[in-house]
Formats: C-alpha cells, structure tokens, sequence
C-alpha cells in the first residue's frame, strides 16, 4: 500500500554489515601482510631463507590479496573469507615455525616462544580452508544438497586434525619435553614416536581422506563443467585451468624439498605455480576479463608446444653437427640458432592454428569467416553487394551489440 504525498525509502539493511565485512577484510589483509613481512627476517635468523620458502610466502600472499579483493567486493561470499583465513593460517605457520626454531632450538630464548610452538601446526586449518574454497566454489555454496556429507566429513577431520595437533603441542610443553627439528617443527607431531606414536598413523589417515575429498571435489567441478554453459562455464574453466597449472608445480615442489643449488631454485619456481589456483578463483569470481580464458589457454599451449619443438630440434641439430658431421662448435651453435629463428614464426602459426581448432574454437571459426570474406572479395566488384557481405562477416565473426558501416565516397 503507497500513501500519496510520500516518498518511498529503500531499506538498507546490508551497509552496517558491508562496513563491518570491509573493515574486517582489510584487518585481515594488514594480518596476513604483516605475517609474511615477519617470516623473511625470521628465516634469515633462523638460516632457512631459500627458494622454496620464498616462494611458499608469496603464494601466500597471492591468496590473502585474492581473497581480500572478493572479500570487499563480495562480502556474502565466503570464497574471500576462506582464502584470506587460509593465507593467514598457512604465513602463521611458518613464522611460527621459524619463531620457535629461534627460541627452542638455536637457543636465542625469545619471549612466546610457546605460543608460536601453538600456533605452528595453523597450516593444518589453512590446507583445509584452501580444500573448501574448491568445494564451494564459485558462489560460497555447495554444487548440490548430496554434498553435505562431504563438507560435514572434511570439516570433521579438520577440525580433529588441527585439534590433536595442538593438543600433543600443549602436553609437550607442559611435560618440558619440547624438541624442534631443523625446520621449527615439533618432533612429536612431525616425526612421532613413543607417547605420540599412535598420531603419526593418524595423520596419514587424514591426509588419505583429505586427499581423497580435494580429488573428489575437483572430479564434481569437472562434471559441472561438462554439463554448464555460458558464464558458469568460463568460471569453472578459470578454476580447472589454475589447477592444472598449480597442482604439477606442487608435485614439483614436494619431489624437490630437499634440494638445494639449481634443483632448490626449480623447486621454488614449482611451489610459485601454486598462485596460480587464487588467481585463477579470482578472476572467476569477480569475472574479471572472464572471457579471455580461451585465448589465454590457447597461447599458452601454443607457445609451449614452439618451445618445446624448437627446443629438442634445436638440440638435436647441435648434437648432429658436432658429434656426426664433425662441425666446429661455434659454427654448429650459430647454424642451429639461425635455423630455430627462421623456424619461430612458421611453426608458430601452425601450432597456433592446431591449438585454436581445438581449444579455441570461437577464434579458428572466426578465422576461417574472414578467410571465406577475403576470398569472395576478390570476385566481387559491386560495392553494395561487397557492403552486405562485409556486415554479415563482422557480425557471424565478432557477434557485436551493434553495427554501423560507414562509406565515404572515393574523389575521381
């Protein structure tokens, strides 16, 4: 009902909750740059500052400046709040760790040094908050009601996991039998034994099912992918290719923890792929240039493939030229290098057509549009006919909103 000589107010219920939601998602911003700032003196001290760890710290921030960007944008949607409570758990972590190798082990008697030994095993509720960003991913909500068993379960055993971590932490410290390893970590959690035995099967329990849960919830976003269209397609997209980017630089990263010179630093730039999973989130989540992932995967894959082929024939023909034909090394190397020049753009364009055909279908269908135009073109010589044409190219080919074709007219 509308009384007359009034004017309706709309309600705004949402902007003391949008306010709290910035001010909250700001402070944990300042929290999560303020831990990784404190991580790189502490590993320097502590004599652990090397690529990897490096690495680890910045992908941490990745996650906190995504999560921290959704978070404002998007204050209902809990992907910025799980990203952001990730970053600042996981960057804890391994302050802490450094924080307590300073004080327990290399003896520098730093006050706290007990509440950092508490606080180290946070990458526990990290790894899992990363683990529910992709499973309620995009919006913050489960892909269908089936799953709460899922989200009820992996909840579960984070919340054991994180729980009988710092429990054994807390008796360690009250019974003075405090030891850390070389990388700050608790020896009784991290490498059990005796009393804690029993914790050691138990964490290889967790990460099973905790892996089994991350596979699973990758496999159902791929099965949403398949089945979705338009926009939630393009995000999902976004989502799986950050995926299959981070998870071999993960692998990459865990099979190479302990190396150290050129090994250590391919190890690092491994673990540093992992930012590609938040950027990937972000971009879908804000939809941010969303549609530029097809061009995206499709000069990525191209220019890998150039890569990869100029690099082995390239190889191959130094080899050829200086084992087999005897050639002088410098003469061989300069030779091969003009070769894989004059080689660069002529495969290039093939790979990139191969690659377009099938992973960026909407450009190679516009493509050959253009390639059909040019070729009547050149048997056309009526101007309104070669206008029609040139209109129904543009909008089959690029499908604009609207289209205006201006012709001047040619002074004799």
């Amino acid at each position: 009902m509308t009384v007359a000589g009034t004017t309706a107010q709309p309600l705004q219920p949402a902007a003391p909750f949008a306010r709290w939601s910035a001010v909250l998602a700001a402070g944990l911003g300042c929290l999560a740059l303020a831990v990784v700032a404190a991580t790189f003196p502490l590993a320097s001290m502590a004599g652990q500052l090397n690529p990897q760890v490096v690495a680890s710290t910045l992908v941490a921030l990745a996650f906190a400046v995504v999560g921290l960007l959704v978070a404002l944008r998007q204050p209902r949607n809990s992907m910025g709040w799980l990203l952001l409570a990730g970053s600042v758990l996981v960057a804890l972590n391994f302050a802490a760790a450094y924080y307590a190798e300073l004080d327990y082990r290399l003896g520098h008697h730093l006050p706290l040094g007990a509440v950092a030994l508490v606080l180290q095993p946070s990458w526990a509720p990290g790894i899992v908050s990363f683990g529910l960003a992709v499973l309620l991913f995009p919006d913050g909500r489960l892909p269908s009601p089936r799953l709460r068993w899922i989200l009820r379960v992996y909840l579960a055993i984070g919340a054991v996991w994180a729980g009988g971590a710092v429990a054994i932490t807390i008796g360690a410290i009250a019974a003075g039998d405090v030891q850390v390893d070389a990388s700050g970590n608790l020896v009784s959690i991290d490498s059990p034994h005796g009393d804690t035995e029993w914790w050691g099967i138990v964490q290889i329990v967790f990460f099973v099912l905790l892996i089994a849960i991350a596979i699973g919830s990758l496999a159902g976003q791929v099965v949403r992918f398949r089945r979705s269209v338009g926009e939630r397609r393009q995000q999902l997209k976004w989502l799986l290719s950050g995926t299959a980017v981070a998870m071999p630089g993960l692998g990459l990263s865990i099979a190479l923890g302990d190396a150290t010179g050129f090994l250590g630093a391919v190890g690092g730039i491994g673990f540093a792929l992992v930012a590609a999973l938040p950027i990937g989130i972000g971009v879908a989540v804000l939809r941010y240039r969303l549609y530029d992932i097809d061009r995206l995967i499709s000069r990525t894959l191209a220019y890998g493939a150039v890569t990869a082929l100029l690099a082995g024939a390239y190889a191959g023909l130094v080899l050829l030229a200086t084992r087999e034909l005897r050639f002088s090394s410098e003469v061989a190397v300069a030779v091969c290098t003009l070769a894989a020049a004059a080689a660069f753009n002529p495969v290039r364009r093939r790979v990139q057509h191969a690659v377009d055909r099938r992973f960026n279908r909407a450009r190679y269908d516009a493509d050959l549009i253009v390639a059909a135009f040019a070729a009547r073109l050149q048997d056309t010589a009526d101007p309104e006919v070669t206008t029609l044409d040139l209109g129904e190219t543009v909008q089959q080919a690029l499908e604009p909103e609207h289209l205006s074709l201006w012709i001047g007219e040619v002074a004799s």
